[in-house]
């Protein structure tokens, strides 16, 4: 059957998210989260794009981003064929990082604009990485408070909270912390109940037949990593593998 076309925006603002493939991991270190920005600011002028609110967790990646002078699939084909290429390189792998088509959802109004960034950047709050989103340093959130933009335009936000910047910050500030229920796009993801490393342990053992996990690592390389395929597919993310089993990201990643 043929792809159902992407629902146009009026507005042309999307919450668009951008996931590693099987889940795995997009970001293994600074390194790499530095040049993705670096590719969103780098993609600016060209493709005219402006970017309300982002959040790099690390297999996915949400963006509030409004097009211009071409198409958000126009956009996200660049940026992302752009950083699966230097990913590439860097890991000395190849083929495909994100998962299929980006997911998106139109953003119509100011009042789910202010829902989506405050969605965006209580991610890693909610994915219980950090307590406070106001400490996550791979979003928005600081740009804003700070009213330094590096990649964020700022103005639009800020100006429909209130025309003075102090009390526009101020009221950013705590409706970013306000008790919520958003369902953005995404939302499920938090519900899906992962594993425990006891689970995953206890898996690798009957999959690999050995109480002993550490066998894993004396296996042929296609013995590993047909098991190591088995478990990325169950969506166990490569840092839990790594974590586990003790072998190094790469192989993981590479199997």
């Amino acid at each position: 059957m043929p792809r159902v076309g992407r629902e146009k925006s009026e507005s042309g603002v999307y919450h668009v998210m951008m996931r590693g493939i099987n889940r795995q991991d997009i970001f293994f270190d600074v390194e790499d989260k530095e040049k993705f920005i670096e590719i969103l600011l780098r993609y600016k002028p060209v493709c005219e794009y402006k970017i309300y609110g982002y959040c790099l967790m690390s297999n996915h990646i949400h963006l509030l981003i409004k097009e211009e002078k071409e198409t958000v699939s126009q956009v996200i084909k660049r940026i992302g064929v752009s950083y699966v290429h230097w990913y590439n390189m860097k890991y000395e792998r190849c083929g495909h990082l994100f998962q299929g088509r980006f997911k998106s959802e139109n953003v119509e109004d100011d009042r789910y604009l202010l829902v989506v960034l405050r969605y965006i950047h209580q991610n890693p709050v909610k994915a219980g990485i950090i307590e406070e989103a106001a400490k996550y340093r791979w979003s928005s959130y600081a740009e804003y408070v700070s009213q330094k933009p590096f990649v964020t335009d700022i103005d639009l936000v800020l100006d429909l909270l209130h025309p003075n910047r102090k009390e526009a910050v101020a009221m950013f500030k705590e409706f970013m912390i306000k008790e919520n229920e958003d369902k953005c796009l995404g939302y499920e993801s938090y519900k899906e109940k992962r594993m425990s490393d006891k689970d995953v342990r206890q898996l690798i053992q009957k999959l690999i037949k050995s109480d002993d996990i550490q066998v894993i690592q004396q296996m042929s390389r296609n013995e590993r990593n047909k098991a190591l395929r088995h478990l990325k597919e169950m969506d166990i993310s490569i840092r839990q593998l790594a974590r586990v089993t003790g072998l190094g990201r790469r192989i993981i990643e590479k199997a």
